[in-house]
């Protein structure tokens, strides 16, 4: 347990000195702006999510229920500067298609430095991968959820498609899609904008 409170405090601490380094990146390669994105992924599937609904006292809520093990995986990655998202749909994970997705991020807007905030899943190690010059990728302590906001990116999504029923992948990707597409700015810089990263990245590059 000491381990696991000492990791997130250290990060936090070092995190101004941390974007200090990324600005040199920033001078040297003369890139028109700079931003912050929080990636994860999540897994949406046909079974049924369930949550918390209001009903009399002492009545048992009843609801329809789809159990299966269809799913999509959906790759995210979200700004709480700019409330931008760049989003990707795949039927699974795994290194290739991490690499796949931070390039298309990268060509999107590839004048503008980022800063992505990732976790440690095993298939975001890129020690082998020369990242495209205008990402730069900083990983979170292990067991740390709490300091990604995407995750909380993921409840907003999917609390709009619990309690629902869709019979096929296509229909759930539709309704994804949507969702996301739904999702303004304001949206995303009000669930991703913790105080720490902002103030961090705001002390040191001033946009």
């Amino acid at each position: 347990m000491i381990k696991k409170t000492r990791k997130p405090k250290w990060f936090l601490k070092n995190l101004e000195n941390t974007f200090k380094l990324f600005r040199t990146k920033l001078n040297k390669n003369n890139f028109e702006s700079v931003n912050l994105f929080f990636q994860d992924e999540s897994r949406f599937g046909l079974i049924t999510k369930q949550k918390r609904v209001i009903t009399a006292k002492g009545v048992k809520p009843i609801a329809k229920y789809k159990h299966s093990y269809q799913s999509k995986w959906l790759w995210g990655s979200f700004s709480p500067i700019t409330g931008e998202s760049f989003c990707m749909l795949t039927d699974t994970v795994c290194k290739d298609f991490f690499i796949e997705y931070l390039r298309d991020l990268s060509a999107c807007n590839p004048l503008e430095l980022k800063i992505v905030i990732i976790d440690n899943a095993a298939f975001h190690s890129t020690k082998d991968v020369k990242l495209p010059d205008n990402i730069i990728l900083l990983p979170i302590p292990a067991y740390c959820p709490e300091l990604n906001p995407a995750e909380k990116v993921w409840q907003y999504l999917k609390s709009k498609i619990a309690m629902k029923i869709y019979d096929t992948l296509d229909i759930l990707e539709s309704k994804i899609e949507h969702l996301v597409y739904q999702m303004d700015n304001k949206t995303i810089k009000s669930i991703t904008g913790y105080e720490f990263y902002l103030k961090s990245f705001y002390n040191v590059f001033n946009v």
